[in-house]
């Protein structure tokens, strides 16, 4: 437990990243009323465009932290692949970082992540460490198909790669070479589930619904929520997720990633300690965002609810192949004449190939016909080159 008191706006918040998450993060906490400073190393980055200042600097810039540090009343930040242990270093000299930077450490590295779910009694997929050295082996209990992972560093897809045969495992590992690596059992899943779940300084928790999310070359595309599993699978996945609170023992938001396995087990696949592409459509579908929740936690206030008001689909908006570069999105008006329909344009300067530019939120009477609602819409937004 973390006593803390209470942090009053216009008290200074810091984040770290300054992308689609570190906007909406901002956004919630100028709405309450706090000064927000930004570090990221992209000048006039997204969440600049909402908050008080940014830092231009990069994620292992020590002198940038530590002045984000004195400036700032309490830091959090918005994705994980920066230097943790600047952080372990600021929380020594006092600094409060939430989650901390103990945390974050364990968790960059996939395998020491799975370890710590295996020893707490958290149901994960087999896996095998790799040395990178000429001596690999498969264990003998795995079976073919699995996955090779990179320990740090991978995300949306990047980092992975599917083994299907012994022949395949050497030169698979040969081009990951100068990574550390792991072999993790290849799930036969059902559907893909997540759970975003929010601790606070004393050890309170709550937990948003169960939703199911499914991806396409390893991107997100749409997140229903909740998901269509029954009451069992949906309890089942929040005790997991609970057990996942207890073992990290922080404060913060927690998106727990999992699988429901067609055995009818579900296992956990990733944690990512901050708000989640999982979690956009807390912002209309919920009484308290996801963003607004840990604006609350690292300030000391009290929990919201995490009640979900009505069935939604939230659909992620991704450059395409013709556009590369500045853009502009033509094809809006369209969303907004919809009824429930909600738009986000997070005010990224380019866009690329299946590059999360936004996303769209659409409530209705149950998630399925606001997921089809949503694959409409996606279909009247076009990416159009920017003319200079």
């Amino acid at each position: 437990m973390i006593q803390n008191k209470k942090l009053y706006p216009p008290a200074k918040i810091g984040i770290i990243g300054g992308g689609q998450l570190g906007k909406m993060i901002s956004a919630e906490a100028k709405r309450m009323g706090y000064y927000v400073e930004v570090l990221d190393p992209t000048e006039n980055s997204p969440a600049s465009q909402v908050s008080d200042h940014q830092l231009v600097a990069g994620f292992d810039d020590k002198k940038a932290f530590e002045m984000l540090a004195k400036e700032c009343d309490v830091i959090t930040y918005e994705f994980e692949h920066i230097d943790a242990e600047i952080l372990i270093e600021l929380e020594k000299k006092g600094h409060k970082i939430y989650p901390s930077g103990k945390t974050l450490k364990v968790l960059q590295d996939k395998y020491e992540q799975k370890m710590m779910l295996k020893n707490a009694g958290i149901p994960v997929p087999d896996f095998f460490k790799i040395d990178n050295g000429s001596k690999n082996e498969v264990p003998d209990f795995f079976e073919y198909p699995f996955m090779l992972k990179t320990r740090c560093g991978g995300y949306d897809g990047k980092g992975n790669c599917v083994v299907s045969s012994k022949d395949e495992f050497a030169p698979a590992v040969e081009s990951f070479k100068g990574h550390p690596l792991m072999g993790e059992k290849f799930v036969d899943f059902e559907k893909e589930l997540s759970v975003v779940a929010a601790r606070d300084l004393n050890g309170n928790r709550v937990f948003y619904p169960v939703v199911e999310n499914i991806h396409k070359e390893s991107i997100l595309r749409f997140t229903k929520a909740p998901a269509n599993v029954s009451q069992n699978i949906a309890e089942k996945a929040k005790e997991i997720a609970g057990k996942v609170l207890d073992a990290l023992n922080d404060c913060g938001i927690f998106c727990i990633e999992m699988f429901l396995g067609r055995d009818g087990e579900v296992y956990v696949n990733e944690i990512a300690p901050r708000p989640h592409n999982s979690g956009h459509y807390t912002i209309e579908a919920c009484i308290c965002s996801q963003f607004e929740q840990l604006v609350r936690i690292i300030t000391g206030m009290p929990l919201g609810s995490a009640e979900q008001m009505r069935p939604c689909a939230m659909a992620n908006i991704l450059g395409c192949d013709e556009v590369e570069g500045r853009y502009t999105v033509e094809g809006i008006e369209e969303i907004l004449k919809e009824k429930a329909a909600y738009l986000h344009l997070y005010g990224k300067h380019s866009t690329k190939k299946l590059k999360k530019i936004g996303h769209l939120t659409v409530l209705d009477d149950n998630a399925e016909e606001a997921q089809k609602r949503a694959e409409l819409m996606l279909e009247k937004i076009k990416i159009k080159p920017m003319s200079f």
